[in-house]
C-alpha cells in the first residue's frame, strides 16, 4: 500500500496562521480564528487580516511575512483571487500545510502542484476545515464533540449532522477532515492517517469522488487489519445511471453496487444514512466486550454442500448471532424479537436451565421464554432489570442481550428514583462486562441520568428498536468480514488489442483465456452458411453479428434442424437486421443446464469490476447479481455464485444434479482477467454462460470499446 506523505502538520502543527481572520461572527474567518485560539496552550496561533483588528486579545497581523515565527499550517479564508498569493507567501515563509476554505478558486490543479512541488500538503480547496480533538486543533465552523470516531467527509453539513447524533448519544469525534475538492489530500490519505491514530476507535467516511479507488480499497483493508472498523456513506443508489446501457452489464452494475462490492471485499461497511452510521459506530466503539465472530443468519443457499463437489477442509459456516430479549411488556418484547429476526438474527428458545434461573427473579405468570416478559417486576424492584440481564448474559444461550421498553424513564415520573435507577444502570453495565457479551438498550426515555450512565459505561442506547437491530446487524457483519482484494496478474497479458466488441473478436479473446465456446464458423451469405453447417452439424444456431442485444433485434435463430430451416432463418435475419456477417454455431443443449451472465465493467475509480448473475434474455429482469473487484481467485468466484438468490438451482434443486461450480468459477476468472488485461474495453460480457453438471460453455459474448 502506498504510504502518504506525513500529515503531522495538518493534525498537530507547532503553529497555525488563519489568513482572513475576522472579529465578525457572521464570517467564516471568525469561527476559524476562534477555533484556532482554543489550542493556543498547545501551539502558537497567528491571526492575519491586512485591515487589522483583534480577537480575544490576539492582534491581527497584516500578512504572513509580518509574523515573528513562520507558521507550519496556514488556513486560507480569503476571496478566490487572493488564494494563490497567500499560498505563495506561505510557502516563502516555510509553511508545510495549507487548508483552503475558499471555494471558486481558479486553476485548482496548478495550486496543488505549486504546494506539493515544495514538499507541502494541501487540504481542499472548498473544504470546511480540520478538527483534531486530541491535539486541540479546531479549524472549522460548527461544534465537534470529543470522542472516538474519526470522520472524513466531502460534505460539511453531513459532518455536522453526524456530530449532533454523536453528541446526543454521549459520543464524539477524534478527528474530522473536510476533503473539499481533494486536489492533494484525498480520502485515501485522510483515512490512512486515522489507522495509526490512537484516539480513533472507529472510522467513518462520506465520499462522492473516489479518485484512486484501488488505493482506497487497500487503505480500507489496512484499517480492517489494524482493528479500525470503517463505515462508509456514498451516493448513487438510484437506478438511473444504468439506463440506456450498451450491455446487460452496464444496466446491472451501478456505481453504488460497485462501491458496495469494494467495501465488502476490503472489509468496510457501506451504510445508507448518517443515523445508521452513528448507531453502528456506537456499537463498534463501545468498551463493552467485542462482538463474537458470528453473523446474522445467511440465506440457506449461501454455504451449501454440493453433492460430489465438497471442498476439502471447507470451514464450517458460522452459526447465526443469537439474541435474547428482555421486555417491560409482552408487546414491546415481541416487536423487538421480530425486528432482530427481520435483520437475520436468531432469537432462540432458552435452555431449561436458563428458564429455571429466570424463575427465581420473576413473578408467576411472567414470560420466561425468549423474549422474556418482566410482567411488572421491574416496577416493583428496579434491581430485577439487572438480575434478569445478568442471568441471560451469563447463560450461554445468547450472544447479545437486548433490553427494550421503559428502563431509564422511571425518574422522569418520580425524581426520587433517579439515584436508584442510576445504580441499576451501573449494574447492567457491570453484568455486560463480567459476562463478556454486549448489552443493548432500547428505551422510550431520552437524556435521563440513567441513560447517561449507560452511555458513559459503553452500553449503546437507542430510541427505536429497529435502529438497534440494524446497527447490530452492521457491526456483526463487519466483525465477520475477511478482506479479499483483487489478485493482480503475475504473468504478461496478451500482446494484442481487441479492435471491436463484436462476438467474433471477443470470442477469440476469451477462448485464449480458456473459456469454452461451441464450434462455429463466420459467414457472409446463405450459401456459405449452408457449407459451414455441414461441418458444424445440425441442429445449429444462426446469429447476426454487430448487435449488442441480438435476441431483441431478431438476430438469433435456435434449433435449426436442416438446410431449409437455415436458409429461411438467414433470409428473415438479414431482412430484420441488415447484418453483413453471421455465425453458424453448434447448438449446445446439455441436460440440467442453467444460464449465467458474467460481465466486467471498468469503473473510473475502482478499475474492472466483475459481475455474475442469473443470465439469458431475462438477466435484467431478474437482476440477481453479485459483484467483486477483478481479477479474482477461483474460490472468490465460487463464493460469488453462492451469493445469488438462485444459487439453489446451481447446487441441486429438488433432486436435480448440481452444476459444475468449479468450471463456472474458472470461466468467471477468465473473463475477469481478460477484462483486466484489456483496458480498451469498458465492458466485457458473456451471456449466457451455460453451466451444467459436466462443465460450462459460453454461448455469446460482447464487448464495449472505450471511446
Amino acid at each position: 500500500m502506498t504510504t502518504s506523505t506525513s500529515l503531522d502538520a495538518l493534525y498537530d502543527p507547532a503553529s497555525v496562521a488563519v489568513v482572513g481572520a475576522s472579529d465578525n461572527p457572521e464570517k467564516w474567518g471568525y469561527w476559524l480564528a476562534a477555533g484556532a485560539l482554543t489550542g493556543r496552550d498547545r501551539r502558537a496561533v497567528h491571526l492575519v487580516n491586512q485591515r487589522g483588528g483583534h480577537l480575544r486579545g490576539e492582534p491581527f497581523r497584516p500578512a504572513l511575512s509580518a509574523l515573528e515565527t513562520p507558521p507550519e499550517h496556514v488556513v486560507v479564508a480569503v476571496p478566490p483571487q487572493q488564494v494563490r498569493p497567500v499560498v505563495q507567501e506561505g510557502l516563502a515563509t516555510g509553511a508545510r500545510c495549507f487548508t483552503v476554505i475558499t471555494s471558486g478558486t481558479t486553476e485548482e490543479r496548478s495550486l496543488a502542484d505549486l504546494v506539493t512541488a515544495r514538499g507541502a500538503r494541501l487540504l481542499g480547496p472548498n473544504c470546511m476545515g480540520i478538527v483534531d480533538t486530541s491535539s486541540q486543533l479546531r479549524l472549522s465552523w460548527g461544534d465537534f464533540p470529543t470522542g472516538g470516531l474519526g470522520l472524513v467527509s466531502q460534505s460539511g453539513n453531513l459532518a455536522l449532522e453526524i456530530g449532533r447524533h454523536l453528541q446526543r448519544a454521549g459520543a464524539g469525534f477524534s478527528r474530522f477532515v473536510s476533503l473539499g475538492n481533494q486536489r492533494d489530500i484525498d480520502a485515501a490519505d485522510a483515512l490512512e492517517s486515522l489507522i495509526a491514530h490512537g484516539p480513533t476507535r472507529a472510522i467513518a467516511a462520506y465520499v462522492e469522488d473516489f479518485r484512486d479507488g484501488r488505493r482506497l480499497a487497500e487503505v480500507l483493508a489496512a484499517a480492517h487489519a489494524a482493528g479500525k472498523p470503517v463505515l462508509l456513506l456514498t451516493v448513487g443508489r438510484s437506478a438511473a445511471s444504468g439506463r440506456a446501457a450498451a450491455s446487460h452489464t452496464g444496466a446491472l452494475v451501478s456505481p453504488h453496487a460497485t462501491v458496495a462490492a469494494v467495501c465488502r471485499d476490503a472489509g468496510a461497511l457501506l451504510l445508507d444514512s448518517a443515523g445508521e452510521l452513528v448507531d453502528t459506530a456506537l456499537h463498534l466503539m463501545s468498551p463493552t466486550p467485542s462482538l463474537v465472530r458470528s453473523r446474522p443468519r445467511p440465506p440457506r443457499h449461501e454455504t451449501p454442500t454440493v453433492p460430489g463437489r465438497e471442498q476439502a477442509g471447507a470451514a464450517t459456516p458460522p452459526r447465526p448471532h443469537r439474541i435474547a430479549v428482555i421486555g417491560d411488556s409482552g408487546g414491546q418484547g415481541a416487536l423487538a424479537a421480530d425486528s432482530f429476526a427481520a435483520c437475520g438474527f436468531d432469537v432462540p428458545a432458552l435452555s431449561p436451565a436458563t428458564v429455571d434461573a429466570l424463575g427465581t427473579h420473576l413473578p408467576p405468570g411472567a414470560g420466561r421464554a425468549n423474549p422474556v416478559d418482566l410482567a411488572g417486576a421491574g416496577e416493583r424492584d428496579l434491581a430485577t432489570y439487572a438480575r434478569v440481564a445478568e442471568a441471560l448474559l451469563g447463560s450461554g444461550d445468547a450472544d447479545t442481550v437486548v433490553l427494550t421498553g421503559y428502563f431509564g424513564d422511571y425518574a422522569s415520573a418520580n425524581p426520587a428514583q433517579e439515584k436508584r435507577e442510576c445504580e441499576i444502570a451501573h449494574a447492567l453495565a457491570d453484568a455486560a462486562h463480567a459476562a463478556g457479551r454486549p448489552l443493548l438498550v432500547h428505551t422510550m426515555a431520552r437524556d435521563t441520568a440513567a441513560l447517561t450512565v449507560l452511555r458513559q459505561r459503553g452500553v449503546p442506547v437507542h430510541e427505536r428498536v429497529e435502529q438497534a437491530a440494524t446497527a447490530l446487524a452492521g457491526a456483526v457483519r463487519l466483525a465477520a468480514t475477511t478482506p479479499c482484494l483483487p489478485q493482480e496478474r503475475t504473468t504478461p497479458p496478451a500482446a494484442y488489442e481487441v479492435e471491436d466488441g463484436g462476438y467474433e473478436r471477443v470470442r477469440e479473446l476469451l477462448a485464449s483465456y480458456g473459456v469454452a465456446f461451441p464450434t462455429a464458423e463466420f459467414v457472409t451469405d446463405a450459401d456459405a452458411a449452408v457449407e459451414a453447417a455441414y461441418r458444424t452439424g445440425y441442429p445449429l444456431v444462426l446469429k447476426a453479428m454487430g448487435l449488442a442485444h441480438k435476441t431483441e433485434a431478431g438476430g438469433v435463430a435456435l434449433h435449426l434442424a436442416d438446410e431449409a430451416a437455415l436458409r429461411a432463418a438467414f433470409a428473415r435475419m438479414r431482412e430484420a437486421t441488415g447484418a453483413e456477417r453471421y455465425a453458424v454455431e453448434a447448438m449446445a443443449t446439455p441436460p440440467y443446464a442453467r444460464e449465467l451472465i458474467i460481465g466486467v465493467r471498468r469503473d473510473a475509480a475502482f478499475g474492472p469490476v466483475v459481475m455474475v448473475g442469473a443470465g439469458g434474455v431475462t438477466a435484467e429482469l431478474h437482476a440477481d447479481t453479485a459483484l467483486a473487484p477483478a481479477p479474482l481467485t477461483p474460490a472468490r468466484a465460487r463464493a460469488l455464485l453462492l451469493e445469488l438468490r438462485h444459487a439453489p438451482l446451481l447446487t441441486g434443486w429438488r433432486g436435480a444434479p448440481a452444476v459444475h461450480l468449479e468450471a463456472a468459477a474458472a470461466a468467471i476468472c477468465a473473463v475477469a482477467q481478460a477484462a483486466a488485461d484489456h483496458p480498451e474495453l469498458t465492458d466485457l460480457e458473456v451471456n449466457p454462460l451455460l453451466v451444467h453438471p459436466g462443465g460450462a460453455i459460453a454461448l455469446d459474448a460482447h464487448g464495449v470499446p472505450a471511446r
